[in-house]
């Protein structure tokens, strides 16, 4: 159990993940704040949400998802159950980028600007990752990602 997830959810209140995050991953969750380790049940996962500022304000942290477990789809699991968009990181290491999980099940690359606050970064004027976008176009970590600009994949084809 050694995975480490971070996402982030579209107005969600924190009261809402963590039934919808148990029955996205068929496993307990326990909230980090009250998780005893000497006491937690069997293959528990931790979880820990609060809100941010920006958008995609709800922010999801899970700590110790089992190695067999896909976050993609399990990401996509969460955006249907809450009926909400998820964001994860994509894999350019771009810190504006991001794999927007629609609750219908497809996923695309967005952009976002990211602002350093007090409370953590905040995101804010959301695009879709296009080529028709001159920071998407030429040379760009864009073009080399397994999310290429315009596309829109199943999830859990995905996963």
């Amino acid at each position: 159990m050694t995975e480490l997830w971070n996402w982030r959810i579209d107005r969600a209140e924190p009261v809402t993940v963590y039934p919808a995050l148990a029955e996205a991953l068929g496993r307990v969750v326990m909230p980090l704040a009250v998780a005893d380790p000497a006491r937690l049940p069997r293959h528990a996962v931790i979880c820990d949400v609060w809100q941010a500022p920006g958008e995609f304000g709800t922010m999801v942290d899970c700590y110790g998802v089992p190695e067999s477990r896909h976050e993609l789809g399990t990401i996509a699991a969460l955006a249907r159950l809450l009926d909400r968009d998820c964001l994860l990181t994509d894999d350019t290491l771009d810190a504006g980028r991001h794999l927007l999980v629609a609750p219908g099940g497809t996923i695309r690359p967005v952009h976002f600007e990211v602002t350093e606050t007090d409370d953590g970064e905040a995101l804010s004027g959301r695009r879709l990752c296009t080529l028709a976008h001159p920071a998407c176009r030429g040379w760009s970590r864009c073009r080399g990602s397994r999310w290429a600009p315009d596309s829109v994949n199943p999830a859990l084809a995905a996963a």
